[in-house]
């Protein structure tokens, strides 16, 4: 008995030595697997972006020279893409708003100056030379941004720079080497973005727009502990193991909210993937949160579930009276957009996105931005126009399938219109018609694939 005593103690600890090795090796293979799809992931944005950029700066060159019209409507609505997806896959990236503020500053003009430009020649207008100016200021300042990226790209190749270590605090030297390097060239390329002269016209981007003061935020001002427990609390407190401060960046005063931003680390989480979320310093609003974990490719919710648990997240955030508007699928999650209703009027200008992962359901994005710069109490303007009116200033031959009153962002004003939806020659289409004065304010074409909808 004394013998089999002997050996059944070293038995079970040898037995619990196997059991924790595999253990531990399970997490740290888990944690690599973890750690090499973060970082694919951020390598496929940077080449993303850098390509992005290239396109639009090749298209702003033949814009240039171009001397048709409707070649010119074209190019300028290939810029207009390019620096959409530009400023997308940028805002993914492992790096704070404020590092970037002039930059999307740049790629929102580039985008909605070539709208403008867009209207201006489908109204018949030529292009003046003020205007010609405009478009070879934006030229350089993308030729610049490309310079600063391909030296950005043979300086990561060069020292085996991982954008993940700028995450990871388990090599401090290591951390700081690469954020020393790509900072440097964010400070490079900020630095030329933010040279861009004023652009003067009358769009959602121009100096103007751009300048004036968020409507949504309230006049207190907040301090950097309190926002932390205002981004645990929205989070949720359980979730939470642990937060911290990260660095505004150099150009925090052009962001057009300033926030502070914080690193969230989740319970049952690697500490190389934190969740990212910025806090308004006026109000203590949560403006955007990102959790860029790797999503698996087993789609498990479909896009009414995930839209109901979006919707769910944005009334248990306290935004009632939400609807959803067009969604679009990408990287194993589905964004939606929201916008506002108030009186049984749509209002776009109050929108907010919500990203839900399709593996499980998880809310992996929220964006809020454009909510709390336009959200105001409104005087909504009874319409001049009734319905029937309105109906009589869309083509006949416009088979409507829904109509409703909608205010629109229109320069820096908003306008109360009719929204028509409805088909014309097999296409989907949507016209605004001013609910005052009758005009047709705008058109867009909504185009629906396997991944969702878009409009132009």
């Amino acid at each position: 008995m004394e013998r089999r005593r002997w050996w059944i103690a070293p038995s079970i600890l040898g037995i619990a030595l196997i059991l924790a090795l595999a253990w531990g090796y399970n997490e740290y293979r888990t944690k690599n697997e973890l750690g090499v799809a973060l970082e694919n992931n951020y390598q496929r944005l940077f080449f993303d972006v850098k390509k992005h950029i290239e396109n639009v700066q090749v298209n702003l060159s033949k814009a240039m020279l171009s001397n048709s019209r409707d070649q010119n409507v074209l190019l300028l609505s290939q810029i207009m893409n390019e620096a959409y997806f530009a400023q997308d896959k940028l805002s993914q990236m492992p790096i704070t708003h404020a590092e970037t503020a002039a930059t999307e500053k740049f790629l929102n003009q580039a985008a909605d100056y070539s709208y403008h430009l867009i209207q201006t020649h489908l109204a018949g207008k030529p292009i003046t030379n003020e205007q010609m100016a405009a478009l070879a200021n934006l030229q350089q300042n993308s030729s610049a941004f490309n310079e600063e990226l391909a030296k950005l790209q043979s300086e990561l190749a060069d020292k085996d720079f991982l954008f993940s270590s700028l995450n990871a605090r388990q090599n401090k030297k290591i951390r700081e080497g690469n954020q020393k390097i790509f900072q440097t060239t964010l400070v490079n390329i900020e630095k030329n973005m933010a040279e861009t002269p004023e652009l003067i016209y009358d769009g959602p981007f121009s100096d103007q727009m751009l300048n004036r003061k968020p409507q949504g935020l309230d006049n207190r001002n907040v301090p950097q502990e309190e926002a932390q427990r205002i981004a645990r609390d929205f989070f949720g407190v359980n979730r939470v193991k642990d937060i911290d401060a990260f660095e505004e960046g150099k150009h925090a005063s052009e962001v057009r909210i300033p926030s502070y931003t914080f690193n969230l680390y989740p319970k049952n989480a690697s500490r190389e993937l934190p969740v990212y979320m910025g806090v308004s310093k006026r109000g203590g609003h949560v403006i955007w949160m990102t959790n860029p974990r790797p999503v698996n490719s087993n789609t498990k919710i479909s896009i009414e579930e995930a839209q109901r648990r979006a919707l769910n997240y944005l009334e248990q955030k306290g935004f009632e009276n939400m609807e959803p508007n067009y969604y679009q699928k990408y990287d194993g999650g589905v964004l939606f957009n929201f916008v506002n209703t108030e009186q049984n009027v749509t209002i776009y200008p109050d929108l907010i996105k919500v990203k839900v992962a399709l593996d499980n359901g998880e809310i992996i994005g929220f964006d809020a931005s454009a909510y709390y710069m336009n959200h105001q109490n409104r005087d909504i303007e009874e319409p001049e126009l009734t319905l029937e009116e309105a109906r009589e200033k869309v083509r006949t031959d416009f088979e409507i399938n829904s109509s409703r009153l909608a205010i629109i962002p229109k320069g820096k004003n908003e306008i109360l219109c009719y929204e028509f939806k409805g088909n014309y020659r097999g296409s989907d289409y949507i016209v605004y018609i001013n609910a005052l004065t009758g005009n047709e304010e705008q058109i867009l074409q909504i185009i629906k694939d396997e991944n969702g909808t878009l409009t132009f």
